[in-house]
């Protein structure tokens, strides 16, 4: 059996994280895909940022009160998607009932790709 698990060919059709093999290139692809909050939600977002940077031209100081209140509503938006995403998880825990592997990858990978966000990596 250990010469399968040495086998290049054997192991080639198993997931790579399942053969420790966690490349940051597959890690990278699924966090590129991850958004953390609706489309239309972020575009409106970005939209309004627009906006603020517009407005510096004619009023600086109007435009780093904007930025402040734009940057605080989104951080407190994250904060709340990420905590009904705990809170449902933590809810099918304390039911006595197990999360799913796939949700809790797919929140592991959410929590890394934020993570790595901010720290612009």
């Amino acid at each position: 059996m250990n010469e399968r698990l040495n086998d290049p060919a054997a192991t080639a059709d198993r997931p790579q994280v399942e053969r420790g093999e966690v490349t940051r290139t597959r890690m990278e692809d699924a966090d590129s895909d991850a958004g953390f909050l609706p489309d239309d939600r972020m575009d409106d977002l970005r939209d309004r940022w627009n906006d603020v940077q517009a407005e510096f031209v004619d009023d600086p100081r109007r435009a780093v009160q904007d930025a402040q209140g734009l940057v605080r509503t989104l951080v407190d938006e994250l904060t709340d998607t990420f905590r009904r995403e705990r809170e449902g998880l933590e809810s099918q825990w304390n039911n006595g009932g197990t999360a799913d592997t796939e949700a809790l990858r797919v929140t592991l990978q959410r929590y890394r790709s934020f993570f790595n966000r901010l720290l612009n990596s």
